[in-house]
This record gives structure tokens, sequence and C-alpha cells, in this order.
């Protein structure tokens, strides 16, 4: 359960290459991908080019380029890698993605390997990917995010693409295991906004964690309590919170934030604001098909609700 609400939370793009116009930049920082998925066309133009063909350092005569540091060598091929992986996912190229950073996957920098964990994962939920290269995908994407925490504990995304993962491969172990993982993904995103409190997507998760389990059917609550004897519990007022700081941190920046804004004020009983947010909702510019669908619950919800 937690699984499937924590993979219908990722799936955007984030920013724009430079040179790109009419894309608005989301998040704190391009590295971090901290944005939801969205095609950027406007990305063909200006420096997409360089960031898809030319190599590393290649404007050097060739004595300059000896004379560098290995190390300064490194920081500038490491930051040509980051920027064409960050523009390949924002176009969704997804395979070519993959295949980019599978090149790094005994790398000791975490900044490859969450990415590359966020990358195997995001290959294995496309519609063609067949049941069992799914599985092995998700199983690996979550150990390239385990070795990324352990390169570097302080690196948010890392923790936020760990809890995203371990939710993923709960789906494959059962019910006491999603249960039991369910505290642990949860710490984990509680560190990702400690470590960076403006990244809206963690807190849209953790929102996404509370609603999850706010809504909870009572059956379900007993088969938790016989496994668990303190299961994980949460309210829809706790979820209200979480949504509101990722608006709070980034307003209008995801139209499911706002769609669950006023699911949320409906487990509240609150039909004002709840027209209000799924409104919000039903109005946003459709440019993904997540936001199509978006769109259509909105629009179905406000029905309800006449």
């Amino acid at each position: 359960m937690a699984g499937v609400v924590l993979r219908r939370c990722v799936s955007r793009t984030l920013l724009s290459a430079p040179g790109a116009k009419g894309v608005r930049s989301r998040g704190t920082n391009r590295k971090y991908w901290t944005t939801l998925r969205r095609t950027a066309a406007a990305l063909t133009g200006g420096g997409a080019a360089f960031l898809l063909g030319l190599p590393a350092l290649s404007w050097l005569p060739l004595e300059a380029y000896h004379r560098v540091s290995s190390t300064v060598v490194y920081a500038l091929e490491k930051e040509q890698v980051l920027e064409q992986a960050d523009y390949l996912y924002s176009c969704a190229e997804t395979e070519k993605l993959y295949q980019l950073l599978l090149q790094y996957k005994d790398s000791e920098d975490a900044e490859y390997l969450w990415r590359l964990a966020w990358a195997s994962r995001d290959l294995a939920v496309l519609p063609n990917t067949e049941a069992e290269c799914k599985k092995q995908l998700m199983f690996k994407g979550f150990e390239y995010a385990k070795k990324a925490l352990e390169k570097d504990e302080k690196c948010f995304a890392a923790h936020k693409w760990y809890a995203v993962c371990l939710s993923d491969v709960g789906e494959y172990q059962g019910v006491k295991v999603k249960i039991g993982n369910s505290y642990i993904i949860r710490e984990h995103l509680e560190r990702a906004v400690e470590l960076n409190p403006k990244d809206a997507t963690s807190f849209h998760i953790l929102g996404h964690w509370c609603f999850a389990f706010a809504e909870l059917p009572w059956y379900q609550r007993k088969v938790a309590a016989v496994i668990f004897s303190s299961p994980p519990k949460s309210t829809y007022k706790e979820a209200l919170e979480f949504f509101l700081k990722a608006e709070e941190v980034d307003p209008n920046f995801y139209s499911k934030n706002l769609l669950m804004l006023g699911k949320t004020y409906m487990g509240m009983k609150d039909k004002e604001m709840a027209l209000f947010f799924l409104t919000k909702a039903k109005e946003y510019p459709a440019h993904t098909l997540e936001d199509k669908e978006v769109h259509g619950e909105a629009v179905d919800l406000l029905k309800k609700l006449g």
C-alpha cells in the first residue's frame, strides 16, 4: 500500500537546461531532481547540444589540459555528467538516462548513485517493462540508494530515494515487511526534510504517507495490529500539515499536491476548503498524463461534493 502511494508521487521532471526558455525551474538545486516529471520541449534549443554532445574540457589546449590537476578534471567531468543526466531526465529520456548513469554504478559518489537509483525505478515503471525485469530494477535501485546513503549520510536526496526505493521493494516482500518498512520510510523522509527544508516533494511524500494511514480501513488496522502491537498511524491533520508545507515551500509546484489537499480536507469534512483546492487541481495546466489524471479525479470529486 505504501509502495503504491510513494510510486504515484514521483513521476515528473525538474528543471530547465542552460539557455532553455519558458520552463520554470523547480526546487532549490538542479542537481537534486527535487521535482516531479515534466517533459520540457523548450530544452531542445540553446545549451542542449553542449549537454549531450561535447566532451569535458574539449575547449582546452592540449598542454593546458595536462596541467589541470586530476581533482579539477574530475570535478568538471562530474559536473558535465550531472548536467547531461539532468537534461535527459527533464526530457523523460529514461532509457538513455539509465544507460548514462549505469556507467557509474561502482562509483563512490552519492550524487551518481542516488540518481542511478531513481533512473532504475523510473525505468522499472515504464509500461513496456516486463514483470521480472521490473522486479530486478526495483531491487537494483534500492541497492544503489542504499549505497548512496552509505557514502553520504548528509545527502538529503539519498535519504529521500532510499525511502521511495524501500517502499518499492516492500511490494514484493509481503504485508509484514511492508508495514515494518513504513517506520523506516518515514524516518528517512523526515531526515530528508531536516537536511533540506526547501524540498517540496519530500514534504509531499510525507503527506502521502500520513494520508495513507489516516484513511486506512478499520479491518486493515486490525490486521496491522495483529502483526505489530503499535502499527503505523497518522491523521488527516498531520497529512494536511505536510501538504500545506509543500505548497509554502513551492506554491503550485505539483497538481497532485493540490488534489491531495482537496482530498485531505474532504477527509476532515471541510467542504469549503476541499472545494477550493479541488478547483485549483482541476484548473491546473495539464502538461503531463498525470496532470490529466489529476484533472479527471478532481472533476469527479467536485461532482460528489456538489
